[in-house]
């Protein structure tokens, strides 16, 4: 028997609310900032740490392209990458869904939780978060994506099917 659908509420992503998942990537009034270039940039410092050195690993620089979802969409798996962090910054000025649960060898499916990035933000996801594959909104959307590289044995993806849980994410954003 399927259990009855639940709609996961869309919440705004701040720093404090995403803290158990990661860092939000941003130009903040309260982050570590100083002037650069000859004062023509200011630089935002130190926005996310990236965690990929476990087993040798290395730092890759990535885009991936994200194809619109739509909503209401139904979710069917997460993921998390135990070995290193992944930070998603969308190179447009489109928003896009993040949906995580916290750090954990057993995905705690009652504890997934669904975010509305807006244009200027990004996500760090802690080595070990659970999330969703990109959900991006309106438009194919490029995503610069700085996680883990490795030797090819390494196992740094864990998989769970979720659909059997009924979470729904809402029509409207």
């Amino acid at each position: 028997m399927t259990p009855p659908a639940i709609t996961l509420p869309i919440e705004p992503l701040t720093a404090q609310a995403f803290r158990p998942f990661g860092e939000v990537i941003e130009a903040t009034p309260d982050a570590q900032q100083f002037a650069i270039n000859q004062g023509f940039a200011t630089r935002f410092h130190d926005l996310a740490q990236v965690d990929v050195a476990e087993q040798g690993g290395r730092v890759l620089v990535n885009v991936f392209r994200a194809l619109p979802r739509a909503l209401p969409l139904r979710l069917s798996v997460m993921e998390r990458h135990p070995l290193g962090s992944q930070a998603f910054v969308a190179m447009s000025e489109l928003p896009f869904l993040v949906v995580v649960a916290a750090p954990a060898p057993v995905l705690e499916v009652q504890h997934i939780r669904c975010f509305l990035a807006r244009s200027g933000q990004g996500v760090n996801y802690a080595r070990g978060t659970w999330h969703h594959p990109l959900i991006a909104l309106q438009r194919p959307s490029d995503f610069l994506v700085v996680d883990r590289g490795g030797p090819p044995q390494d196992t740094n993806l864990d998989e769970v099917d979720v659909s059997a849980a009924n979470l729904w994410l809402p029509a409207a954003v």
